[in-house]
């Protein structure tokens, strides 16, 4: 029998799970009006074997490679991206993390042991050379508890994260697992809002004038509260700096940007980037 404590519990992080779902279908247009000309630029680059970390929607499955089969539809390339692992915690999004996929030609399939209340949400019609992929309940938090799927599906071509890092509760600890669950010489694309980067940083390529220092002590200053409201978010993690300074890589190459488009965008710059494991 749980205990009344891990009932209590357990219903909370349910219930912050359905309000960050009310509150992504709110926010996510903007969101991707903000981070898709970035996005553009780096998935096609994604190949083989995939895993990305808190898919959420998964709305950016739409700029990986994809080819135009004979009824017309335009899917995954089966050449470019062989099977992909969808780890996202929230099961809330799982429907409409569902429905992507599928609008993208891949065939879902749930892992009942990180999810075992699951229940399809619907398929559509099989076909050769469909691109599994597979939706995890978990994290890469505590290497002593990663579902067993995804160890089993490693190694991985390519690990991305897309906003997911600033709500991991231990990014060191889940960078050290993707580099671990990555083959030698494979890739963790990543595009992730940070901290403001202090004036004069030299990876700055968008700066738009933005006062860094002010809008930097105001990411401090809203991080506590808004960790709540935004389902663990840090607005003011240093996440290119701390992926750079991880041992096993070959090498890291990112740039931040600080776009303008709202009042949100000042606190919620990028890093957006590439990290190759080393081969040895």
């Amino acid at each position: 029998m749980p205990s009344l404590y891990s009932s209590v519990s357990n219903g909370l992080s349910l219930t912050a799970d359905w309000l960050f779902k009310t509150l992504w279908l709110v926010e996510s247009d903007r969101n991707n009006a903000k981070v898709d000309t970035y996005r553009k630029a780096l998935w096609p680059e994604i190949s083989g074997n995939v895993l990305e970390l808190g898919p959420g929607f998964a709305e950016s499955l739409r700029f990986l490679t994809h080819v135009t089969i004979s009824d017309g539809s335009h899917v995954v390339d089966s050449n470019t991206i062989t099977s992909y692992t969808a780890l996202e915690p929230n099961v809330f999004l799982y429907d409409q993390l569902h429905k992507n996929a599928e609008t993208n030609g891949f065939c879902v399939e749930y892992d009942h042991k990180s999810y075992p209340n699951c229940k399809e949400l619907g398929t559509i019609p099989t076909r050769d050379n469909m691109v599994p992929f597979n939706i995890v309940r978990g994290t890469l938090d505590d290497p002593d508890n990663i579902p067993q799927c995804v160890l089993d599906n490693a190694p991985y071509d390519t690990v991305l994260t897309s906003f997911s890092l600033c709500t991991v509760k231990d990014p060191e600890a889940t960078i050290k697992n993707i580099i671990r669950l990555l083959k030698p010489g494979g890739a963790h694309v990543f595009i992730e809002h940070v901290r403001q980067p202090p004036p004069g940083d030299k990876r700055v390529t968008e700066d738009n004038n933005v006062n860094a220092v002010l809008w930097g002590k105001i990411q401090d200053w809203i991080t506590p509260l808004w960790s709540i409201i935004g389902h663990g978010c840090h607005v003011n993690r240093e996440t290119g700096e701390t992926i750079a300074k991880m041992e096993g890589w070959k090498s890291v190459e990112y740039k931040n940007v600080r776009p303008v488009i709202d009042l949100q965008s000042r606190i919620m710059p990028l890093s957006i980037g590439k990290a190759i494991k080393a081969t040895e």
